[in-house]
């Protein structure tokens, strides 16, 4: 081999433009050459990377080639995790392979590789890249998720698993990616990418063990461009262009707003979260299989969610989820005019009823209602044998004072019949966003159970940290809607 071209080999940057093909979205052979927004990555890239973005942009693509080149000029060991085996799978055929096959013959022959079946790489000068949906044991110089808030979703112990295993086989000094579209504000994606964000915005440097937060957006590629001749744009695209000016400084073209708006005609719903224009907007989606997904998008849109207006002269009416030993969770409601302003929430674990009745007292409203589920008449709260509302009729002593608590008993209905009443009460009800933040994601989140072998969801809720929040709130539906034909019964709670 001429020496200048030797010397071209030892610049990573141009190998990685120059040496590898790709299939394009036509399916024809092509050089694979970085985007704009790859290159800001490849140039900004920190050793724990996370990669908040819109759909289609190639960062899967092109991690895969940056690992085949580190595995093959590094002699790197480099895993890649799918959101699915099928995609796995295909990654492995299509991006990895494929770029591998159509090296120069004279690059394959200095360091071969064995082809696995099992969808791995390995080099006879020691790189080896492996491509599957877990990775644990060993130890990598490059890790990249993909998708993973897809995963953190529908397979949250998957999730925990890459976190637990895979991220700790990459020391400190290496390199991890994780990059998705956003799939709800919950899980690890989301708990990672808001603390980048805010780390990022601070200004605070980064440590080895900080995520580096990426956010791409579709506004910032050329490609998402449509003749605007003839489109019609609906007032409230306009208005929400406008707002992206005023509020952001984004300011988009016609042909943008024509992409946009013809884009949106087939995601509905779901174009704030494939396509988001901020990181914010990305996670206000609600995830797949979510009970109450369209609800919370027109509550968003409505601005139903945010600051509420002063109304305490009215009383706040409690809803409660109990656990023995396990998490117990309250919504605090008004009732003004035919609306309901959600205006608290509160969840713990551990604790027994003194404690509620405690943060009840601290929080001082003036209280109406109390309601707590069927089984508060057949379950010990303690070890007395009592029921759980016979020891809050009673009370306890209390910085001095004596409080007490009647609750009255929601009706018993079925979890499918819980979730409709919810469905509809939920367009009748405002949100203090920042009293109600954990309890709001708690319902964003509430989704059903994914039947991995079957590949569909199923007919029951996935029961996780947002059940109790999703089981008050479903008690509140069932208390307040007015098929409810429940007899009323006088309330104390004295304070």
């Amino acid at each position: 081999m001429k020496p200048e071209h030797l010397k071209l080999l030892r610049d990573r940057f141009w190998r990685l433009n120059n040496l590898y093909f790709i299939t394009d979205k036509q399916g024809k052979k092509v050089r694979f050459r970085m985007t704009q927004e790859q290159i800001d990555y490849f140039q900004g890239m920190h050793t724990r990377n996370i990669i908040l973005k819109a759909r289609q942009l190639g960062f899967t693509t092109l991690v895969c080639i940056v690992q085949l080149d580190a595995a093959l000029f590094e002699a790197a060991k480099c895993a890649l995790i799918a959101h699915t085996l099928s995609d796995a799978k295909r990654l492995f055929r299509e991006k990895i392979k494929y770029a591998y096959d159509h090296l120069p013959k004279e690059i394959k022959a200095a360091n071969p590789a064995r082809n696995d079946a099992a969808g791995e790489l390995v080099f006879s000068k020691g790189g080896s890249l492996y491509v599957s949906t877990s990775f644990r044991g060993g130890t990598l110089r490059y890790l990249h998720v993909s998708e993973f808030g897809k995963i953190c979703a529908k397979f949250p112990h998957k999730a925990r698993e890459i976190v637990t295993g895979a991220f700790e086989a990459v020391a400190a000094e290496c390199f991890v990616t994780i990059e998705s579209t956003a799939e709800g504000r919950a899980g690890y994606f989301f708990d990672y990418s808001q603390s980048a964000e805010k780390q990022q915005l601070a200004g605070v440097s980064l440590g080895l063990l900080d995520w580096k937060f990426f956010f791409f957006s579709w506004w910032r590629n050329a490609l998402y461009w449509l003749d605007p001749n003839g489109v019609v744009i609906p007032d409230r695209l306009t208005k929400y262009f406008d707002d992206l000016t005023a509020k952001h400084g984004i300011v988009t073209n016609p042909g943008q707003r024509a992409w946009y708006s013809a884009k949106e005609k087939t995601l509905g719903d779901d174009m704030k979260r494939e396509y988001p224009s901020i990181p914010a907007e990305a996670f206000q989606q609600t995830i797949e299989g979510a009970y109450y997904a369209k609800q919370f998008t027109k509550l968003y849109a409505a601005q139903r969610i945010g600051k509420l207006p002063d109304n305490s002269h009215q009383p706040v009416h409690t809803f409660w989820d109990i656990g023995v030993g396990d998490s117990t969770a309250i919504w605090f409601v008004r009732i003004v005019g035919e609306e309901f302003h959600v205006i608290d929430f509160y969840q713990n674990s551990g604790e027994g009823l003194r404690h509620y009745m405690k943060v009840l007292k601290d929080r001082g409203y003036t209280y109406g209602e109390h309601w707590g589920p069927h089984d508060i008449d057949n379950r010990e709260f303690g070890s007395d044998g009592k029921t759980r509302r016979e020891i809050a009729r009673e009370g306890y002593e209390i910085d001095g004072q004596r409080y007490s608590l009647t609750f009255q008993v929601v009706p018993k209905l079925s979890i499918d019949e819980g979730i409709e009443q919810a469905r509809e009460i939920l367009p009748r009800c405002a949100f203090d966003e920042a009293k109600c933040e954990e309890g709001i994601t708690a319902l964003e989140s509430y989704r059903k159970e994914w039947d991995d072998k079957r590949g569909c969801w199923k007919d029951k809720p996935l029961h996780d940290w947002s059940s109790h929040p999703a089981d008050a709130f479903r008690y509140f539906a069932v208390a307040k809607t007015k098929r409810s034909r429940v007899e009323h019964i006088p309330v104390t709670f004295t304070f």
